[in-house]
């Protein structure tokens, strides 16, 4: 049954993930979060029409864009908007369904660079071991008692000025993994209600080969000297250092295939029997360690190494060592740097960067509780030695040479200012509207003469709604567009330039509050398209070129801030696109 459930897309996986515990500290918010609203047509058709004036390439674009909006607003927009309201009031949420199956699980290419983000940390702090076991041991340590006191409600909900978020993507965070499918993913839960987190196991790899470790002994959470090594002959993540001196066969490089070459893969390497229980032990394990063979000298090599890893000799060292499917794998270095590699489907990138935060302050606070071993020595790791047929060995083989495609065809670039957000505020200016601005004006001198093929997406976390993700913020502006022009105006005065920028940047800051407030176009257009049924036909309006072009996400863009993270990011989410990850929270550079 277990191998079964783990190859079959269930009807209703999400509901897999118990349901958050209204009682706690965690969760006590969640019954009275609002639900997220449906934006009137009229408001959205302003919109839509206010955010296509800079992508279209001539008044004769835009004329014929407009007309065919005003031509949906009167005809079927009303229609379907009301077909959106009745789902919206028989449901807590009308988007959610839809947006893990056509943001996420549809999904087809690798999920490695243009969906998984990294998140890279700080030095290891000098009063603990410098040694990559040492580091490993702290992380999961550290990890699972978040995942304990997550799991008791223990953790204190997040909130904006505004009041409480939704903490329910919490509930994907630990104990559970992406499973590919057949034209559709799904994600699968191990997570059981009422779980106190005394239990469970985590998976640890190195030079691809898996081990498990079980991460209590007798209802207790082992120490941090357990999960490394102590006097008692407990070695636990030493022992997989020690006892793995060659590489296996790299089965994890699957998981970075295409999705259905993936999911084809997947159902060959579960029809082992034995191979299935591998499987499922990983899937059911609270979160990976990946320990790396790779030594970080640099940001960009730091990176590089999370976001996927070394090629060595053609080979793709770093993805054969990953499972890249689950939502939280830690990866730790030979010289002991570390990060994170997340998987995006369930989850967004804000759970993942509070979680890692709380880990590394209790790292770096010496009164952190790091356990006290046992008297008698616990059970060692157990080895997790997949069987390779040939069917898998050449499926190795195949996804070694598209990833090492993959991750050659892609450039990294890393940099700082010598500024920081205390200086831009002393300007009256918002820190998220200054980078973006600043992320257009390079853009447009990049590709000068030549006219924009996409536009720039920026995420609003809409958290405040029950179930809430995100909307997309349309960073292209007339007036973020007149700005730019300025700055390669030489008869543009200083002060033109600075007027301009201060009605860019104002203009950024109420779509950023629109679009937090579910007040977005790409949203709602996507729900009402939606809707229509198989017997209908397409609006004009969804395949107008302009249309098309605004929602091509040549530069997919956000921003979260740690104090711990000296880099972090992701890929481009369009062939021709790029990734921009930055962080304005730094009062220096």
């Amino acid at each position: 049954m277990a191998v079964k459930s783990l190859r079959r897309r269930p009807l209703h996986w999400k509901a897999a993930a118990p349901e958050p515990l209204p009682s706690t500290l965690t969760f006590a918010a969640q019954r009275d979060l609002p639900k997220l609203p449906v934006p009137t047509l009229e408001d959205t058709v302003v919109r839509l029409k206010e955010s296509l004036k800079p992508i279209a390439w001539s008044e004769a674009e835009y004329s014929t864009v407009s007309k065919k909006i005003d031509q949906f607003a009167a005809n079927k927009g009303p229609e379907l908007q009301a077909r959106l309201l009745q789902r919206a009031s028989e449901r807590p949420h009308w988007l959610e369904e839809w947006w893990d199956d056509s943001g996420y699980m549809g999904y087809r290419d690798s999920v490695v660079v243009n969906v998984s983000y990294y998140y890279g940390f700080d030095d290891q702090p000098s009063h603990l071991p410098q040694s990559p076991a040492g580091r490993a041991a702290g992380i999961a340590r550290a990890a699972l008692i978040f995942r304990q006191k997550l799991k008791l409600g223990l953790i204190k909900p997040e909130a904006t000025k505004e009041g409480p978020v939704c903490m329910d993507t919490y509930r994907w965070m630990f104990d559970c993994c992406r499973v590919p499918g057949d034209g559709l993913d799904w994600a699968v839960s191990h997570a059981k209600a009422g779980d106190k987190g005394n239990s469970g196991h985590i998976v640890v790899i190195r030079k691809n080969r898996f081990w498990k470790i079980d991460i209590t002994d007798n209802g207790r959470i082992l120490s941090t000297q357990e999960l490394e090594k102590h006097a008692n002959g407990c070695r636990q993540i030493q022992h997989i250092y020690d006892n793995t001196l060659q590489e296996y066969p790299g089965v994890g490089v699957l998981t970075a295939s295409n999705r259905d070459t993936w999911s084809k893969d997947y159902q060959e390497l579960t029809s082992s029997a034995h191979n299935a229980k591998i499987v499922d032990a990983i899937h059911s394990s609270a979160f990976v360690i990946a320990l790396d063979s790779s030594r970080p000298r640099n940001p960009v090599h730091h990176s590089r190494a999370l976001w996927h890893g070394d090629i060595v000799g053609g080979i793709p060292v770093g993805l054969q060592n990953r499972w890249v499917d689950k939502p939280l794998q830690f990866i730790v270095f030979d010289n002991s740097a570390a990060g994170i590699m997340g998987e995006h489907s369930v989850m967004d990138g804000t759970p993942t960067a509070r979680m890692c935060d709380e880990v590394l302050d209790m790292l770096y606070d010496p009164a952190f509780d790091h356990g006290a071993p046992a008297a008698g020595a616990s059970a060692s790791p157990v080895s997790l030695d997949f069987e390779v047929s040939p069917a898998i060995a050449e499926a190795i083989s195949a996804a070694d040479k598209a990833a090492t495609e993959l991750a050659e065809s892609q450039e990294l670039g890393f940099m700082t200012t010598s500024y920081g957000k205390a200086t831009i505020k002393a300007f009256s200016v918002s820190p998220d509207s200054w980078a973006q601005m600043i992320i257009q004006l390079a853009y447009r001198r990049l590709i000068s003469p030549n006219k924009r093929t996409g536009a720039t997406y920026e995420a609003a976390s809409t958290r405040k709604f029950y179930k809430g993700r995100t909307e997309a913020i349309r960073v292209v502006t007339t007036e973020a567009d007149n700005w730019v022009a300025s700055m390669d105006d030489p008869k543009a005065t200083k002060e033109t330039r600075k007027k301009l920028f201060d009605q860019a940047t104002k203009r950024h800051v109420s779509l950023a509050k629109a679009g937090g407030q579910g007040q977005g176009v790409d949203r709602h257009l996507f729900g009402l398209k939606r809707l229509l049924k198989d017997s209908e036909t397409l609006p004009e309006l969804y395949n107008d070129p302009v249309f098309t072009r605004s929602s091509n996400w040549v530069l997919s863009t956000s921003a979260i801030f740690s104090k711990h993270f000296p880099v972090y990011g992701w890929g481009e989410v369009v062939p021709d696109g790029f990734g921009v990850a930055y962080m304005t929270g730094y009062d220096g550079n």
